[in-house]
């Protein structure tokens, strides 16, 4: 989960584009709910992904806040 700190069009529109150069968000869904973006994220490992969020998305612009959840196990997944 992503929560911006500015949500007007310009920002919007700045995080969105930033969104795009970042290739191990393979996922990213604008929200209406208590955050502001969705981002499914996939790397090889733990330790990856916390230098993709430390480096690239709490780079991306206006970012304010972030919140991870990490799948453990998959019980059902139909498709």
């Amino acid at each position: 989960q992503v929560k911006l700190s500015d949500t007007r069009s310009a920002a919007l529109d700045a995080f969105n584009r930033a969104v795009q150069a970042v290739p191990a968000i393979e996922q990213c869904h604008m929200m209406a709910a208590s955050f502001d973006y969705l981002l499914k994220v996939r790397t090889k490992d733990i330790a990856s992904y916390r230098k993709v969020l430390g480096e690239k998305i709490s780079a991306l612009p206006h970012v304010a806040q972030t919140s991870t959840f990490v799948a453990m196990e998959t019980v059902k997944d139909r498709y």
